[in-house]
């Protein structure tokens, strides 16, 4: 055995002391040609000799080291390892010849480079300068696990490598069968990589899925993988609605530079004609923002118009002059500063859901929306402003619904806690600042209720709340609490606000604004004490804890409580339950505040078993003692109205859950009726998770609130499941049924295969209208996903039904 290490000569022979003048030269150009094999981690051409580091000492072992003076030559022989900077070879001979500056290696040549891309051949041939050489029966692994093949490769110019009879492939080989073939592969008869373009090209190729091919490609191209931005089409997909007809959606990518690039893209639909989308994105290094267009004209506007519309506004009659249809939309953020972000997300577009129909990618949601915010964060401080406007993209919405939702400008959320403690306690500052404007009246008659006037109510309000915990010798947690809060609310309004308010109050004996423009002042301050006693009960099974809680917030009645001249903007929406029990306002915003005294108590369990189960519970009520109980004044929205609270002494609530190690959970929550245990309110939930099936069940229970406008009991019941049937394969599906209306809202089925290198999924959605007035909507869904290669498919297939 022969060992030749770096600089040092070892005691071995003249041949060793020679080959250390050549070692470096020749290991560096053997080492060359591992890259230039493997195209996926081409950088430049410059950058295509292996990684060695400063100082890096060569480690070459082998039986037989042999110094050729005649020939020139320098040939290490039998069992040949060669270290050098983090790069390996293994082979049988390795052969250098100074004369003709190439070198060969040969015998089961295995080269690994210090990325970890492997080679594999029965030899290499390849000149010092690695710009041109041969290759036979190679084979490549990437480290990121992509994989080449070729009979023979050759290097031509130290630019172009030709795999001749080459196999391309991102999954990878079967360890029981590594001659079995793999999921998918592209086969051709040339390979082309070029290095300076950043291109590899495939010529009379096919491709192969499972082993059988299915598409045969005369000549196609595709970037280099390590190259993130290249100008070329991306794959297609598809879209089809009932409304769209059926549509191939073509992009091309322009990489314009480094840092800003276009995407324009052209649909084809049978019904409509074409849709054009074009995209811009510029990253910079505070930020990033893109700008994306989408239109269309129309070939069939009356085909939005379903046979028992309602309204008969879905996008116009055949006749309507407006065929076009479009959008600009508008994503950004920048960080100003490590504290501060300025972003937004807009859109304005021709119709109420022109983005919604047509699915234009990032602009499709439902609800949309658009903003402008600077946010600022930097130890305990808060600070956020914000601008929104609400769309939501319904196609049986009215221009006088629409006109309903809101512009909110401002919207200003600041909190500051500070560092220091305050009289030993933490204190915690705030301010909130809205402002809400509406083009029209959003009155519900038959409710009553007015959830939003016709013009501009504001409101700004400052907080701050300061506690302070004790504990005593015996346990007990001891927290007093002081907190104020003061607001001042302008409004204008029209005089339909001022009518429809005062239809809504006819009936009842609170006195109502009549002014058009108004202001109000208020102010509220909390005194309160928090006690909690948990108490450790432990066992050789397992452990529980009993915390007893109660709370007393002592504070004036709520001003203006008996007035509905005030909007309710921000606490329309009103749950009392266990989670909501211990909350000191129990109100969902600031247009509401919580006044009179009031006492929350209730008992909290945990516990853990040595078997692995775990279970907690919470059951408690509430108590209102003196003052006026603002969940019992009314206001524009009714809110409080049968939340449970409206009484002096408020529902039970109560939860109850436990886990166990075999992956089944469960938990219940419910609101009963103070006298009567009456269940006002519950929801049931269930799941179980074991390999390889997963359920879930979901039970709601609300009671009729006709105030709120839920003239019945609401009952539902939602049930999904999946089930991975094979390593690769699973099933899903999940389905919601309404008690009241008998239907079944929503129903989903679908199958998915996974693995590491090739992904298919199909699904099948129903919605059904409760009230059966709206034909059924079917969605059909595809995708596949080939690593490395991209995603073919299409998000959403519409169909109706009656």
């Amino acid at each position: 055995m022969v060992k030749f290490v770096g600089g040092a000569v070892t005691p071995a022979r003249k041949t060793t002391r020679l080959a250390r003048l050549y070692g470096a030269t020749a290991l560096a150009c053997l080492f060359a040609c591992a890259l230039p094999l493997a195209p996926v981690h081409a950088q430049e051409i410059g950058a295509l000799a292996p990684k060695v580091p400063a100082g890096s000492q060569m480690l070459l072992e082998a039986d037989t080291l042999v110094y050729d003076h005649d020939a020139n030559t320098v040939t290490a022989v039998g069992g040949v390892r060669i270290d050098y900077g983090g790069n390996r070879l293994v082979a049988q001979r390795v052969a250098y010849d100074r004369k003709t500056s190439r070198l060969i290696a040969s015998g089961n040549v295995e080269i690994v480079d210090s990325n970890g891309t492997k080679i594999f051949s029965d030899e290499i041939d390849v000149t010092d300068d690695f710009a041109n050489g041969f290759v036979n029966a190679l084979r490549v692994e990437t480290a990121d696990k992509t994989y080449f093949a070729a009979e023979s490769a050759d290097r031509r110019g130290g630019v172009l490598t030709t795999f001749n009879n080459g196999v391309y492939t991102a999954c990878a080989p079967c360890e029981e069968q590594p001659d079995k073939a793999p999921i998918w592969r592209i086969k051709a008869q040339k390979i082309i990589w070029n290095g300076k373009a950043k291109t590899v090209r495939f010529e009379q190729s096919r491709f192969e899925f499972f082993g059988f091919p299915i598409a045969y490609l005369p000549s196609f191209e595709i970037a280099d993988p390590t190259v993130k931005r290249k100008s070329g089409f991306l794959l297609p997909s598809l879209k089809t609605k009932s409304e769209l007809g059926f549509g191939v959606a073509v992009p091309y990518y322009f990489a314009l530079s480094p840092t800003y690039d276009l995407t324009v893209t052209g649909t084809g639909l049978t019904k409509q004609g074409f849709l054009g989308e074009a995209e811009w994105r510029q990253r910079f290094n505070s930020g990033e923002y893109s700008l994306k267009i989408a239109g269309i004209r129309q070939n069939d506007p009356g085909a939005f118009i379903q046979p028992n519309d309602r309204h008969g506004i879905n996008s116009g009659p055949k006749d309507d002059p407006n065929h076009f249809r479009g959008m600009v939309g508008s994503k950004g953020r920048f960080d100003l500063n490590p504290r501060w972000v300025l972003g937004w997300d807009i859109l304005a577009q021709t119709d109420q859901n022109f983005a919604y129909t047509y699915q234009i990618d990032g602009y499709s949601n439902y609800i949309y929306q658009s903003q402008i915010y600077l946010t600022g964060l930097h130890d305990r401080n808060f600070f956020d402003l914000r601008a929104m406007r609400f769309q939501v993209q319904d196609d049986n919405l009215s221009d006088e619904r629409r006109d309903k939702e809101p512009w909110v400008l401002p919207l200003l959320d600041y909190a500051f806690i500070p560092d220091e403690p305050v009289f030993g306690g933490e204190l915690d500052l705030g301010v909130n600042l809205r402002s809400v404007s509406r083009s029209h009246l959003d009155y519900r008659p038959e409710v009553p209720a007015v959830r939003g006037i016709d013009g501009i109510s504001t409101r700004l309000t400052t907080e701050a709340e300061w506690k302070r915990s004790f504990i005593t010798e015996g346990g007990l947690m001891v927290t007093p609490l002081l907190a104020f809060q003061a607001d001042t609310t302008s409004v204008s309004q029209t005089r339909a606000s001022i009518e429809a308010i005062n239809e809504m109050a006819a009936h009842l004996p609170t006195p109502v604004a009549t002014d058009v423009r108004s202001a109000y002042y208020r102010a509220m301050a909390t005194a309160g004490l928090e006690l909690r006693w948990p108490v450790l009960f432990s066992f050789t099974s397992g452990s529980h804890v009993l915390e007893p809680m109660a709370q007393v917030f002592a504070r004036p009645n709520e001003p203006y409580a008996a007035r509905l001249g005030i909007p309710n903007e921000d606490a329309q929406s009103f749950v009392f339950d266990a989670t909501t029990l211990f909350d000191r306002d129990k109100f969902s915003g600031y247009d509401r505040i919580e006044g009179g005294t009031r006492a929350n108590v209730g008992l909290r369990y945990s516990g853990s078993f040595e078997n692995g189960w775990t279970s907690n519970a919470l059951f408690g009520q509430s108590y209102h003692l003196a003052g006026r109980n603002s969940f019992a004044s009314p206001d524009l929205v009714n809110a409080g109205a049968f939340s449970g609270l409206e009484t002096d002494t408020s529902d039970f609530v109560g939860l109850v859950g436990f886990g166990t190690p075999l992956g089944f959970s469960a938990s219940a929550s419910a609101r009963l009726d103070e006298h009567t245990l009456e269940v006002r309110r519950a929801e049931l939930k269930a799941g179980f998770n074991s390999s390889p099936l997963s359920v879930t069940a979901q039970y709601s229970f609300i009671q009729a609130q006709p105030l709120y406008g839920f003239r019945f009991d609401r009952k539902e019941i939602t049930l999904g499941a999946s089930s991975r049937f094979h390593e690769n394969w699973r099933a899903f599906g999940s389905g919601t049924y309404d008690f009241q209306s008998g239907v079944v809202t929503r129903d989903s089925v679908g199958f998915a295969y996974d693995d590491e290198c090739f992904s298919y999924t199909v699904t099948m959605t129903t919605k059904r209208d409760t009230l059966k007035e709206e034909r059924n909507e079917r969605t059909f869904g595809f995708n596949v996903s080939f690593r490395t290669l991209g995603d073919f498919g299409t998000n959403s297939t519409q169909l109706f039904s009656q």
